[in-house]
């Protein structure tokens, strides 16, 4: 195993003032570095590997890891290794749960991401990968892992895999398996890249596979209430209202996705497959009324194989399963009941 890595010192501007009493001599860092390692990758063998990751916080407090969807990536919010503004930026910052003040917040680039990786990957790869980051950077426990869509399957697997290492997991808007509706959206979705890949155009079928991919996130209330005007004709075709949207965000992704990368990782997803009772850390489980990738009985099917370990807390929301991108207040107050509260007596990991 080698590592390289780049810390920083976080500029006082770049966050609201620190309390030198609280902190006494910590530094809030911000490292970004790449872990090289021979991974065994369940459905391919042994294999070399690159896992880049970013980790940002207060030296010294408690290592919280936090993993999204298959779009997301190492950089939850800016810092001072990275000014950009990150896929978590709303849910990352001063008094909220995910606050670097209080807590290191660890993420990595998934395996496969980069589009470098051309084999069927597992999310016990994912969660294998992020142990060896932990290894490399002498992290033996977590306060826990926040997972987020696809990264709540992966939060599942650690927890399974390497459930010494945890104190507890929050899994948002993910479960122990793939619900075959949903699988069924994502085998569509990949049927129209090969499609654009057998007319030479890979990068077009990719976008319409994100714009299906956007129809299965977010739910018919919400588009009723944005969509909600009359079809046009334009060059004496009709165009609905929704067009414009959907391929504004098939155009996004299409710039920022390598087409390997997004087959490679949505396979991922419907390969996913945990044993509940496994999981013996406390968990958390949040489900979004109207998720149709992850419907609220598949929430509750976990919950069950759970048993002692598990609890159930049921969100509202018309934006459905980007309810955690959307609805960052209502998660924030979740999250810091699940990270911070006391692990009861007897639940202890």
């Amino acid at each position: 195993m080698s590592l390289v890595d780049t810390a920083y010192r976080l500029p006082d501007a770049a966050h609201e003032p620190l309390d030198p009493a609280s902190l006494a001599l910590e530094e809030l860092l911000a490292t970004r570095g790449r872990v090289r390692i021979e991974l065994a990758l369940r459905h391919a063998g042994p294999r070399r590997v690159d896992i880049d990751y970013e980790l940002q916080g207060a030296a010294g407090a408690p290592v919280v890891v936090v993993a999204g969807g298959i779009s997301a990536h190492r950089h939850l919010a800016s810092n001072a290794a990275c000014r950009e503004a990150g896929w978590a930026e709303h849910l990352v910052g001063p008094a909220r749960a995910l606050d670097p003040q209080r807590v290191r917040l660890l993420a990595i680039d998934f395996l496969g991401a980069d589009g470098a990786l051309d084999v069927p990957l597992d999310t016990a790869d994912q969660a294998d990968a992020v142990a060896a980051v932990l290894d490399a950077l002498a992290i033996d426990k977590l306060q826990a892992f926040v997972g987020y869509s696809y990264g709540a399957l992966v939060g599942l697997q650690f927890a399974a895999r390497h459930g010494a290492r945890l104190q507890r997991l929050v899994a948002v808007s993910g479960a122990h398996r793939a619900h075959p509706y949903a699988a069924a959206w994502r085998a569509l979705q990949r049927r129209a890249v090969a499609l654009g890949q057998l007319q030479c155009a890979e990068r077009q079928g990719l976008s319409l596979a994100r714009q299906f991919a956007m129809l299965s996130y977010r739910t018919p209330e919400e588009f009723a209430e944005r969509f909600d005007a009359a079809p046009e004709v334009v060059n004496g075709r009709v165009r609905v209202a929704a067009e414009d949207y959907l391929d504004a965000a098939g155009a996004r992704y299409v710039a920022r996705t390598p087409v390997t990368a997004w087959l490679r990782l949505s396979e991922s997803i419907d390969l996913h497959r945990v044993d509940p009772t496994q999981v013996r850390v406390p968990t958390t489980v949040v489900a979004v009324e109207g998720d149709r990738l992850v419907p609220l009985a598949d929430a509750v099917a976990l919950l069950e194989g759970l048993g002692a370990y598990g609890r159930l807390r049921v969100l509202r929301s018309p934006y459905g399963h980007d309810a955690f991108l959307k609805e960052t207040d209502r998660i924030d107050a979740l999250l810091t009941t699940a990270v911070h509260a006391p692990i009861p007596s007897g639940e202890s990991a």
